[in-house]
């Protein structure tokens, strides 16, 4: 069996330090974003006042933020040559709240898109989500089931937090921790896949009315899956074959696999930017707040991002202009702060 130190140690010193550099470029992409992202939903949305995702959005932002916390650690690690942190405290720790924040972003991922989808394709009936989101308890019960699914990275002390397959006492503990892995992201992935079709078939079918929401629901589904298919499902896949070459105690093989899962795990921290970017941003509600407060330069007379084709004879008189916008820009704000999910529009 290979010693702790061995197994902890990156076998290509330059590839690893390229991983760390990619993660601190998502951290500094990522944290500025989630952090006007949420200044928003708290001092302007008041997200706790509303009866609609936007608790769920702000929950889901919430995780990616914990989970950037554990970016630079990492990033740290890998750039001294090191997989995991020696320590074992600190190697546990990272490991809980890696699965912790992820678990809790697909949950909070797959619930929106669930919500999206009752309110699509069963908009009548009465359903248990409509009813529980109208509290924040549900957030509170997400976060409290995702807990006792990352017990297992705290219960023993992991060969470099990873030891699945070499330790046959701690068989079981180290099964439960790969079928956590395994579930969360397998099982959500089927039903993303479920609602986008359900989705996209009734927008199909619906040839009178308002089409536009349902186009907004079927972008939002499908950005989801998306984002899954990217960032987690090649992470997933590359586990995988990592347990089937250790099981048969391939070596060399391993040492290829485990590069492959770090920096694949690399990639999968990328929703974190991926995140505000496609299920925030693509609301227009939410948009036109966002530009509003951090990029008013983009906004045009009309209130819409500038563009060329919106400038009219009227540019002569820039006051006016300035007055008007400011106008409207008060009633978007007012609108804002007192209507619902930031994402039905």
């Amino acid at each position: 069996m290979e010693s702790t130190e061995t197994n902890c140690t990156a076998e290509s010193r330059p590839l690893y330090v390229f991983y760390s550099v990619v993660m601190i470029v998502e951290f500094v992409l990522a944290l500025p974003l989630n952090l006007t992202v949420i200044y928003l939903f708290i001092f302007k949305l008041k997200f706790w006042k509303t009866n609609t995702n936007n608790i769920f959005l702000f929950n889901l932002v919430l995780a990616d933020i914990l989970l950037l916390i554990c970016l630079p650690v990492k990033a740290y690690q890998f750039a001294i040559g090191e997989r995991r942190s020696p320590n074992d405290v600190v190697c546990k720790a990272m490991l809980f709240m890696l699965f912790l924040n992820r678990g809790a972003s697909i949950a909070f991922l797959s619930v929106i898109s669930i919500d999206r989808y009752l309110n699509v394709v069963h908009p009548g009936k009465k359903n248990f989500l409509k009813i529980l989101k109208k509290s924040p308890l549900i957030s509170l019960l997400i976060w409290l089931l995702l807990l006792p699914l990352t017990i297992p990275t705290m219960l023993r002390t992991f060969e470099c937090c990873n030891s699945f397959g070499r330790e046959g006492d701690e068989l079981a503990t180290d099964i439960f921790r790969e079928s956590v892995f395994f579930t969360q992201i397998l099982v959500p992935f089927i039903v993303l896949v479920f609602c986008t079709v359900q989705i996209v078939n009734r927008l199909k079918k619906k040839t009178v009315g308002d089409r536009t929401k349902l186009r907004r629901a079927v972008f939002l589904v499908t950005s989801v899956m998306l984002v899954f298919s990217l960032c987690f499902l090649p992470c997933t896949i590359s586990r995988m074959v990592l347990l089937v070459v250790r099981f048969n105690e391939n070596h060399k093989a391993e040492e290829y696999a485990v590069q492959v899962y770090d920096g694949l795990m690399c990639l999968s921290y990328l929703d974190c930017l991926l995140d505000p970017l496609v299920y925030c941003l693509s609301s227009t509600k939410f948009k036109s707040l966002y530009l509003e407060h951090y990029l008013p330069f983009l906004i045009g007379k009309d209130g819409q991002p500038n563009d060329s084709s919106h400038s009219t004879g009227n540019s002569s008189n820039p006051a006016h202009l300035n007055n008007a916008q400011r106008e409207r820009q008060m009633e978007t704000m007012k609108t804002l702060t007192t209507q619902g999910d930031p994402c039905t529009s």
